[in-house]
């Protein structure tokens, strides 16, 4: 950073007065890391819940985040596109911002400079770990970082008033400091789905069908004795149950016989609801469910517009709104930045690109430099002789 640069910056106008803000309340999202008790939502058992272990929600996650990590960006001054398009602790930098602002709802990038006060890497912190420390009216005046017993805090601004931290958010009604994010909508999605699964296993470990029950006749009315009633569920537990010894005949003493029970229509929705809930979970992350494989979906007529509206609806709206969030805390450094997406390089768009490229080429009323703005193209270095005012 040059002496003018930082001599001006000490001598810039003070901003107008901003309306207050509301303290941060005690959000979910801070109990992951903190000591402060038990919450009604719990960020890292979540995660733990739906990304780890459940499948759906791990792959609409995966798709997404991919997906807005290799959209292709406009051409850009190559020491910005090192640093958008380099990795952030080995993982890529924008995979990683739209996997946390679709899970948590909030993203934190640590603009790291060096001596020169430039920017020389951009680090994606964990936002469990984040919580804002707001000024007098409300507004944050640091972000304090947590891991474990550490606490880091990172002002706003440095002593030159450029940023050092950007944050990305999704819109939360409640709360002025902390946006929604996706998983806490498909958490009860998320626990239904395991637990249909849990149950899929356990039956499964029972010869794929319902139990039954073991019915002692003996036709004078008597009953077992304690000792023969233990024996009997000893012997049925070592020798009947599990995937192991499904099948296996039973060899039942006098007075003894097996009623089979049978699974009645009630029970057997359990595959519905476990349907509805994969549903449910591509639904609160902007995924087509056709895209997941899941059976009985038809809202698209083919894979080929289901990718489409998962580019339209989900992955350009994310990658639009991190990479303004980039665009506008590095504007400091360079003042030209335009971070987009190239809209012509998405095959999934390619169709509708040829669409609008034939329109546009048509419009005879339109300038070369009206077309090519509609097209998010930039102007024309020079006005041709040959077009029209």
């Amino acid at each position: 950073m040059s002496f003018l640069q930082t001599l001006g910056a000490a001598f810039k106008a003070a901003p107008a007065a901003r309306p207050p803000l509301a303290p941060p309340f005690a959000s979910p999202w801070l109990f992951a890391d903190s000591e402060t008790g038990s919450a009604p939502y719990e960020y890292t058992g979540s995660v733990q819940r739906a990304f780890i272990e459940n499948p759906v929600a791990q792959r609409a996650v995966r798709m997404v985040a991919e997906g807005v990590a290799s959209a292709p960006l406009m051409s850009m001054d190559p020491q910005l596109a090192k640093l958008v398009n380099a990795t952030s602790a080995g993982q890529s930098l924008l995979e990683t911002l739209a996997a946390q602002v679709l899970l948590h709802g909030n993203g934190y990038i640590q603009i790291i400079k060096d001596a020169q006060g430039r920017p020389c890497e951009l680090f994606a912190l964990r936002p469990e770990r984040i919580s804002v420390l707001p000024g007098p009216d409300g507004w944050p005046q640091a972000y304090r970082y947590r891991v474990g017993e550490s606490l880091v805090n990172l002002p706003v601004e440095d002593e030159a008033q450029y940023p050092n931290l950007v944050h990305v958010k999704t819109f939360h009604p409640g709360d002025d400091h902390y946006g929604a994010g996706s998983l806490s909508a498909a958490d009860q999605s998320v626990a239904i789905h395991n637990a249909a699964s849990r149950w899929n296993r356990m039956l499964l470990e029972n010869a794929a069908r319902p139990s039954g029950a073991m019915v002692y006749d003996a036709g004078d009315g008597s009953t077992l004795t304690a000792e023969q009633f233990d024996r009997l569920k000893a012997e049925l537990a070592s020798a009947f149950q599990g995937s192991g010894n499904a099948g296996r005949p039973m060899l039942l003493e006098g007075g003894l016989k097996w009623q089979s029970l049978s699974m009645s229509p009630a029970d057997m929705d359990f595959a519905t609801l476990k349907s509805a809930a994969a549903r449910d979970i591509a639904l609160a992350f902007g995924v087509p469910p056709m895209l997941l494989g899941l059976p009985g979906d038809n809202t698209y007529s083919n894979y080929r517009e289901a990718n489409r509206a998962l580019w339209r609806l989900t992955l350009l709206p994310l990658a639009a709104k991190i990479l303004d969030a980039l665009g506008e805390a590095l504007a400091a450094w360079w003042p030209d930045v335009a971070l987009r997406v190239d809209l012509d390089q998405v095959p999934a768009l390619a169709e509708d690109r040829e669409k609008l490229w034939s329109l546009v080429s048509g419009a005879d009323f339109l300038t070369n430099a009206e077309k090519r703005s509609m097209l998010g193209l930039s102007p024309p270095a020079a006005v041709t002789g040959g077009e029209r005012p």
